[in-house]
């Protein structure tokens, strides 16, 4: 009779952890289904979404860009390349098209675009993009 009594709290509990793994599982997946994304001021004051200059894409919060920035790191003015975000780069997504915000023109995936980065007093930083490697391979 014992051993019935000790069967039946192990089901029990069995199926409690079975239900706690399925309610946990199931609140993750709320969590990813709502992106929150980016969000900045335009020249005008609007809010809106930050987003790629090679796809024109929305990031996410925790979405980064792939770029290289170059030495020296003590000017206020440096050499940098934008590789693209997750969507577009190392493998666009299905539809994701990487386009040169300055030519027009699309960039290959071993091509980048090429900006200025200045940093500023105040700790903040600029990116100005000056074109792709496409635009400067005809110059």
């Amino acid at each position: 009779m014992d051993y019935f009594f000790l069967f039946i709290g192990v089901l029990i509990l069995v199926f409690a952890l079975m239900l706690f793994r399925k309610f946990k599982l199931s609140q993750g997946q709320d969590v990813t289904r709502k992106k929150e994304f980016r969000t900045q001021k335009d020249e005008n004051g609007k809010i809106d979404f930050v987003r790629c200059p090679l796809c024109s894409t929305p990031l996410a919060k925790n979405e980064d860009m792939f770029s290289r920035i170059y030495r020296p790191m003590t000017t206020a003015d440096q050499r940098m390349t934008v590789h693209g975000c997750p969507h577009c780069y190392p493998k666009p997504e299905p539809g994701v098209k990487r386009t040169c915000p300055v030519c027009g023109k699309e960039v290959p995936l071993d091509g980048e675009l090429i900006a200025r980065l200045f940093n500023r007093t105040e700790g903040k930083k600029h990116v100005m993009i000056t074109g792709c490697s496409v635009c400067y391979s005809k110059k």
